[in-house]
Parts: structure tokens; sequence; C-alpha cells
């Protein structure tokens, strides 16, 4: 009698635990499938919703994002001389001068310019006269002192005129003083290794404008 009811206990012990497990089991598959409903809606409401529309930044934090990419080191990309849309920015408190193709940075380059009291005019310009191995004529002595083109000119390899008064000019040029680039120690002009201003020379033409800021 004993055992018998041991093993009907047993028995219905051993099938509500089955039953137990199964309903577990249902209800875990029934779960996942409403999760993958609701996952699948979301994405479906995505795709059909209109693209999101970006904030655009205000004009002082497109001021700014401008002048940090101007100010930190750029990657730059070797010039189409078959497109004319460039443009230089001379950032004098920088000494620096950049190339633009349209809203592209193509180069930038290290230059000396005007010592006190023989700044480098600011303002906008364009490019005046392109003369390659210039010959330099002394402007600051009462005789004709004339130097030929040379590893001695002072104009170096190029000469690039953005600014005249009818009588003097400033332009881009090298020089072969090579540790006076960076500084302000020029008349007004604006120095440049040999090798890069070479590099200018056959990116800009006749009109290309030219901005100098202090």
């Amino acid at each position: 009698m004993n055992n018998s009811v041991y093993y009907r206990n047993v028995l219905k012990f051993g099938l509500i635990s089955i039953a137990l497990l199964f309903w577990l089991q249902l209800r875990a598959i029934a779960k996942t499938t409403i999760e993958q409903r609701v996952t699948e809606k979301t994405i479906i409401s995505q795709l059909n919703s209109p693209p999101a529309q970006p904030n655009l930044p205000s004009t002082s934090e497109r001021m700014m994002r401008l002048l940090l990419r101007l100010k930190l080191p750029v990657q730059t990309t070797p010039p189409n001389t078959s497109e004319q849309n460039i443009h230089l920015l001379l950032f004098l408190k920088q000494r620096k001068l950049y190339v633009y193709r349209g809203d592209v940075l193509q180069a930038s380059y290290p230059v000396a310019i005007g010592k006190p009291k023989w700044e480098t005019p600011t303002g906008k310009f364009k490019v005046l006269n392109m003369v390659k191995n210039p010959t330099w004529r002394n402007p600051f002595v009462n005789y004709t002192e004339i130097i030929p083109p040379g590893l001695e000119n002072p104009l170096g390899e190029r000469w690039i005129g953005f600014w005249t008064d009818g009588k003097d000019q400033i332009g881009f040029h090298g020089t072969y003083k090579r540790d006076s680039v960076g500084k302000a120690i020029s008349h007004g002009c604006v120095r440049m290794y040999n090798e890069d201003v070479r590099k200018l020379y056959e990116m800009v033409t006749i009109g290309t404008p030219v901005i100098v800021v202090p």
C-alpha cells in the first residue's frame, strides 16, 4: 500500500515538473517572438520616416571651426592645375600661406613677412605679375645695383607680385636666406623657401585672388 502511494506521488511530481518546463519554454518562445516583432516595427518605422535634418552650427561656431581647421596641421592634396578656382590666404600672425581650391585646402607654406614700419599690407588683392628667375634691382641705393638670377639673388627663383603703388611692388618670392623664413624681417614682401615658391608658381595665374589678414 505504501509503495503504491509512493509511486503515485513520484509520477505526479514528474508530470508536474514536465508541465512546468513545457510552460516555461512556451513563455520564452512567446517573449522572443514579441521582441522580434517590436524590432521589425522599429526598423520599418525608421526606414519610412524622412531623414533627420542635421543641426547647422551657429555662425560663431562655424568661424571657430574654420580657425581651428586653419591652425591644425592639414594633410595636403596635390593641386590640379587644370582647374582655376585657386585663392591664397596669408595669415601674417601665423607667418603661414594657405592655398585653397574652393573650400579645400591644397597646401600651406611657412613665410617671412614685413618687419615693423615695413609691414606687409593687409586686404584683398590679385596676382599682378609672375616672373621665373627674376632679376633684382636694389631700391635702397642711389646707384644702380642689379643682381641677375642665381644663388645670391634676393628674389630667389620665382616672383609673384600682388601689390603696387605704381612705383614699388610687393609679392611672394624665394630667398637664399633660409633662416629668415618664419620671421618678420622683410621690407613688405613675403619670402618663401625656393622649393615652396616653385610649387606656388605652378598653382596660381595672373588674377588669382590673394587675401592678407593680420
